[in-house]
This record gives structure tokens, C-alpha cells and sequence, in this order.
């Protein structure tokens, strides 16, 4: 499951873009936490800190526990976050506050394993990847970092559906009504000719 990262904020008295322009002139990145049924709190956080964070990964998937200057803390799961066009900075960030029994949506990477024991990629086979990520439903605390796929016994012309994927307990694709395809095993052009040549011989 994600871990829980942790970051500082700074109450904010005004919004507005002069607001945000002064916070920022000072190394600090604009945020706001809105949600769960209460009025949205505006804060700032350290530049450096959130980019370090920024820079670790799983983000956007992660639950973010943030701690104000008075000792109060808000979580939140980070549902946008604006970058500068040019140097690639954020500038502002939304947070979604969550509470204990919050379900939330997020997208969760993909990842595949065991490509040597696919027959199909072993005999030159491409896995063709339909959805790098899955938008999943799940509770808060429980929202898994990546989704791992076996390849193993795929062969040319298999495809892994989300039928055949094990999520954790309480989590859920959001897209119900379909058993939607998540990867394809795809015979590469050679090997294409060689079948239909073996089809036409038949």
C-alpha cells in the first residue's frame, strides 16, 4: 500500500493570484485542502520539500498528512498539481481531504513480471500495453502503489483482462460493465508471415 508522506504548511490568510505570486517570491508553493463536508483550508508549502516529494513518486496516489503551524494536522490526497511551463516548478496544489473512512478514486500504475516465463514473449513475441494504469476505487488508507501482472504462460494472441487481476481487499476497478483488456501478447510482423504461410499451406 502507499505510504503516508508527510509535509509542513503554513496557514494562508488571502487567496487570490497576488497572494499566490508574494507566497511564492518567498520559496513557498500555494495549496489548498476542500473536501469531506468542510470549508477549504488555504496553506503554503515549502518548494524544496514538496519537490523532493515530488521527485520520489506515487504522489498522486499517495495520502498526504499535513502538518500546520499550530500543531493541527489535515490528510489529504493530492488531486492536482500545477508545474511552471518552463522550469517544471509547482505552483499550486489541490488536495482532496480525506478522513477515515474516505473512498477515493486514483489511477494506479501497472507493472508486469515474469516476461521469461510468457512463452509467447520467450519466442519473440510483443507485449502490447493497453492501460498503463488503472483507475481504481479504494479506501484511503489503503490505496496500493502499483498493480503487478504475471506474465507467466501467456502466448501469442493472449491478452490479460482485468477479470483475471487480483486487487486487495476494498478495492475495485471503477469501470464496471466491461472486462476491459489491459495488455495484449502481439506477434511481431516475422513472426505474423510465418502463421499466415503455415495458414496457407494447410
Amino acid at each position: 500500500m502507499s505510504q503516508l508522506l508527510s509535509l509542513k504548511a503554513e496557514a494562508r490568510d488571502r487567496a487570490g493570484k497576488g497572494a499566490s505570486r508574494a507566497a511564492r517570491r518567498e520559496g513557498l508553493v500555494p495549496a489548498v485542502i476542500y473536501g469531506n463536508k468542510a470549508e477549504p483550508t488555504m496553506i503554503s508549502l515549502n518548494a524544496n520539500e514538496l519537490w523532493k516529494i515530488l521527485n520520489k513518486g506515487h504522489f498522486m496516489n499517495s495520502v498526504v498528512e499535513i502538518t500546520l503551524a499550530d500543531g493541527s494536522k489535515e490528510r489529504g490526497l493530492p488531486r492536482d498539481v500545477q508545474f511552471h511551463p518552463v522550469t517544471d516548478r509547482p505552483l499550486h496544489v489541490d488536495f482532496l481531504r480525506v478522513g477515515a473512512d474516505t473512498k477515493v478514486t486514483v489511477a494506479v500504475p501497472v507493472r508486469f513480471v515474469d516476461d521469461t516465463l510468457s512463452p509467447g514473449i520467450k519466442r519473440g513475441a510483443v507485449l502490447n500495453i493497453v492501460r498503463h494504469d488503472i483507475e481504481l476505487s479504494c479506501p484511503a488508507d489503503s490505496i496500493p502503489d502499483e498493480i503487478v501482472i504475471s506474465l507467466q504462460g501467456l502466448d501469442v494472441h493472449d491478452s490479460v483482462h482485468i477479470s483475471s487481476v487480483s486487487l486487495p481487499a476494498g478495492v475495485e476497478p471503477t469501470i464496471k460493465d466491461r472486462d476491459f483488456t489491459i495488455a495484449t501478447v502481439v506477434a511481431p510482423s516475422g513472426m505474423k508471415s510465418d502463421e499466415a504461410a503455415a495458414a496457407d499451406a494447410s
